[in-house]
């Protein structure tokens, strides 16, 4: 089955050929600087995390580039979102700009989320934003007015193609406050004139001023995946104007197709409304990770389609906490059996059954990135797994490995959700060792006839939510 990808530019599902064979070149908004990143930016970027790793499970060569914004993103009331916080902490723009640069990576790592191959900064590549800017105006698509510069909507006719809105359906004043100095309402900023107390400014032909907010991504898509690529990404919230007014910019600057496949992800909300801290209705990933494992938060966020919302709230997170245990049970039970498990190869066809769970895993992931499904896939396969391992009957050591090996391909390196077995120094393994060292020492307890020092540490780890099964082939445990 081919991969097929929503584009949201039409509105229907579509192939995907890639421009070049084999090649996958894949633009993705990233943050605004300018405070610790919520479990908002979490469902985004662990979406989108998983698109690229499935894309590359599948033997694409992927160039993945996600921007970092650091200037020009402005508030509704006028005012740069990291001047304001600079402000309020009585720092500098590129002090606030590290700071939260640092927060931010530091975030997606602690949750799995491999970091892009590239991570530009506006505030560095102001030098092709002034060329693209130049371009515009000697077009006719730009013009300048007092020292800034605004793109002429009425020069491109297919602008609010992605939102399908048009010109003429616009308000004035949308996300941007109207101006005087524009020659009509929805004409948007791409170079605005710095007054004297405004710190980032830089030189342009047009007077000491900063950029707008959405040439940045224009020039650095162009300058690292050429005039046209094959995705771009970002938040459904950001339809318009950001990523309609990137199109008709680039579109009309480069004299060519800018994305090919737009793909929007959905937002995180609380009580249907979108997670944000403009609302004050949000909750660090770094509080997050204080309450929950890095695999439950993404467990919780790719339990919804990339494309959809889901709600926030401390039931669906400990659900999906009861849903990772479950999941990553029979993967821990196989893992532990390995030590006491026979050699040879009799597997009753269960490697047959290991393939058929990565022919169904492959196929939704084919139709557009279905990772709801591939978790059910995975769960479906946990009940055989399960059956298979509580049976009773002697599993060999190379079918324990091939389930421990599936669900790592799967769940762990596409997913995201399946930790590693030799991952050293994480509370997971440094659990799991003093488990069973405690299982040894009962072992221990009970060939001494020493029932009670036995029947302690079982009560002790019960009560800890450790239960332990005492099996022909050794003692194994799960967590409750």
């Amino acid at each position: 089955m081919a991969l097929r990808i929503f584009n949201v530019l039409g509105r229907q599902k579509q192939d995907f050929e890639p421009l070049h064979p084999g090649r996958v070149n894949l633009y993705v908004c990233g943050p605004t600087v300018y405070d610790h990143a919520h479990i908002g930016h979490a469902k985004s970027y662990t979406n989108f995390d998983v698109i690229v790793r499935y894309l590359r499970f599948s033997g694409y060569d992927v160039l993945y580039v996600q921007n970092i914004t650091d200037v020009g993103h402005m508030l509704d009331t006028g005012e740069d979102r990291i001047l304001k916080k600079a402000t309020q902490l009585q720092a500098v723009p590129m002090q606030i700009v590290e700071t939260y640069a640092r927060s931010y990576f530091s975030d997606m790592d602690a949750l799995g989320v491999q970091r892009p191959d590239i991570s530009p900064r506006a505030s560095g590549h102001i030098p092709e934003q002034i060329q693209m800017i130049e371009t515009l105006i000697e077009k006719g698509h730009a013009y300048v007015s007092e020292g800034s510069v605004y793109f002429d909507v009425t020069t491109a006719p297919e602008y609010g193609k992605l939102s399908n809105r048009r010109v003429e359906e616009l308000e004035a004043g949308t996300r941007e406050a109207v101006r005087e100095d524009k020659r009509h309402p929805e004409d948007f900023a791409l170079w605005k004139r710095a007054e004297p107390e405004h710190i980032l400014r830089w030189d342009s032909p047009w007077g000491v001023g900063f950029p707008g907010w959405h040439i940045e991504c224009s020039a650095m898509a162009k300058k690292y995946l050429g005039d046209t690529f094959d995705i771009h990404g970002g938040g459904v919230d950001n339809i318009f104007p950001h990523n309609e007014s990137e199109i008709v910019q680039s579109e009309c600057a480069n004299d060519a197709e800018f994305a090919r496949y737009w793909m929007l992800v959905g937002s995180l909300e609380i009580d249907g409304v979108k997670m944000s801290k403009s609302l004050n209705n949000f909750l660090p990933i770094k509080d997050a990770l204080k309450l929950y494992r890095p695999e439950v938060i993404r467990l919780f966020m790719l339990s919804s389609h990339y494309s959809s919302p889901i709600n926030y709230s401390a039931e669906a997170l400990k659900a999906a906490q009861a849903g990772w245990e479950r999941l990553y049970g029979p993967v821990r039970l196989a893992r532990q059996m390995q030590a006491s498990a026979p050699a040879g190869d009799e597997s009753g066809g269960f490697r047959e059954r290991l393939a058929q769970a990565e022919a169904d895993f492959r196929a939704v992931m084919d139709d557009d990135f279905n990772a709801p499904k591939a978790l059910a896939a995975l769960q479906e396969l946990t009940r055989d797994v399960n059956t298979l391992l509580n049976s009773g009957q002697a599993v060999s050591r190379a079918i324990l490995e091939a389930i421990d090996a599936a669900y790592l391909r799967l769940g762990g390196e596409v997913l995201g959700v399946i930790p590693a077995q030799d991952s050293a120094g994480s509370d997971g393994q440094r659990e799991a060792g003093l488990i069973q060292v405690l299982i040894e020492l009962r072992k221990q307890a009970r060939k001494n006839k020493n029932f009670a020092e036995s029947d302690r540490i079982r009560d002790e780890l019960a009560r800890l939510g450790v239960t332990l099964e005492d099996r022909s082939d050794g003692t194994v445990w799960r967590v409750n």
